[in-house]
């Protein structure tokens, strides 16, 4: 089981998600002692009796004040089972934005819905990108169970309705769990609760904690981006030449025969070099240095790639693009795309389609994307870049689309039909 769980958290306004992450906290001991007496003493001026626990993670003055959650935030907590590393990302439909930023790494999501509401328009929208997105494995928590008497019914009709969406989305029922629970009491979140005797599954930190994790296939394609090129030209090495960067997929070795895309030049492995001395083998998000046999050009934004299962070179990508910007999408726009180390001028050509997370269909030819619209888009690169369908590799198959006047962040890409 792997020691690390990568998380995130999203929900609409007001299902209380601040609280659930601040009752995390608090239950697993991860709130240090001065934090939770500002927390105690901010409580009592706003006339409550116990700890506003929504607090600990609710940073930004604006976001107190406005009781929102507004930006990504990335908290870290542990067990004795695992750490977790949770992406506590806003609710607000003009964020879903920072959703899409929250969730790209992400194991796991954890979903909340109000007991009281139940699924609404912006849980099957967060559902939808979760799923664009490949997160894996997804748990609603039915919060605010308290307000509806703990009832089973209740509870029951809420789970079954979001299986049947989750269904629809292509995730399994084992990777999906319906969790009641009340943030602000504690009911289910890390000790189970005696006012829900008919329920009989894990409580959510259960859950977290022993729920399987995938790490990096071994036998995924080596992938590594090029950052720098090393060359100290001093007398202790005077013809070193290594290549730096961070290993996107897959495992390396000396002797691996690799190809340096896109120029399509061959060599082998002599060594893999890091600041604590070489390595005999490295993995996917390692950074490393590594030495090849052959003197060729190489520079950033160049891919080094397994020569035996080289991905896609390509000046053309079709695409499905989140689009986080309020400027409008439209055909023949001029931008940056920003793939790996690499950034490239683009053109975008044809707007395919334009996905309904509330219908789950496609709208065909759409005239534009507008913010927080997912779209399959094709965009034509004036240079070619090497790219794998997201589906296999992530981190070589996402990219940025970039405005090219300001340097702004338009869209997060994923290379390949992420919907029909």
């Amino acid at each position: 089981m792997s020691s690390l769980l990568r998380l995130a958290t999203a929900g609409s306004v007001d299902d209380g998600k601040s609280t659930l992450v601040g009752r995390l906290l608090y239950d697993t001991k991860s709130v240090l002692a001065d934090q939770l007496d500002a927390v105690t003493r901010a409580s009592v001026d706003k006339g409550l009796s116990t700890p506003d626990l929504s607090l600990l993670v609710d940073g930004l003055r604006s976001e107190r004040e406005q009781g929102i959650t507004i930006d990504v935030a990335y908290r870290y907590f542990a067990t004795p089972k695992r750490s977790f590393v949770l992406a506590d990302t806003p609710g607000h439909v003009q964020y879903t934005r920072n959703t899409v930023t929250g969730a790209s790494t992400a194991q796991l999501a954890v979903l909340l819905v109000d007991a009281r509401k139940g699924v609404i328009e912006q849980t099957r929208r967060h559902a939808a990108v979760l799923a664009l997105l490949g997160v894996p494995n997804l748990v609603l928590a039915v919060n605010k169970i308290d307000l509806v008497d703990y009832d089973e019914a209740t509870f029951t009709v809420i789970a079954e309705e979001f299986a049947e969406h989750a269904a629809s989305l292509g995730y399994e029922r084992g990777s999906v769990l319906a969790v009641p629970v009340s943030a602000l009491v504690g009911d289910n979140v890390a000790e189970k609760s005696d006012r829900t005797p008919w329920y009989s599954g894990p409580t959510l930190l259960e859950h977290l904690e022993t729920v399987p994790v995938a790490p990096d296939p071994h036998d995924s394609a080596f992938r590594f981006p090029v950052q720098y090129v090393i060359r100290p030209r001093t007398a202790d090495h005077p013809d070193y030449r290594g290549y730096a960067g961070q290993i996107a997929a897959g495992t390396v070795r000396p002797g691996d025969e690799i190809v340096v895309l896109p120029q399509g030049l061959r060599s082998r492995v002599e060594s893999i070099d890091t600041a604590d001395g070489p390595l005999a083998e490295a993995g996917a998000g390692t950074s490393v240095t590594l030495l090849l046999t052959d003197d060729l050009d190489i520079s950033r934004g160049d891919l080094i790639a397994a020569a035996d299962r080289q991905p896609t070179v390509t000046d053309e990508i079709t695409a499905t693009l989140c689009w986080l910007s309020a400027k409008a999408l439209k055909p023949g726009a001029r931008v940056l795309v920003k793939h790996g180390t690499r950034t490239v001028q683009a053109l975008v050509g044809e707007l395919h389609a334009r996905f309904d997370e509330q219908t789950l269909s496609s709208v065909d030819d759409p005239a534009t994307l507008e913010l927080n619209d997912i779209g399959r888009v094709t965009l034509r690169l004036a240079e070619e870049i090497g790219v794998d369908d997201y589906g296999v590799s992530p981190r070589t198959g996402a990219f940025l689309v970039i405005d090219p006047k300001d340097g702004d962040t338009l869209a997060a890409g994923l290379v390949g039909e992420r919907f029909a």
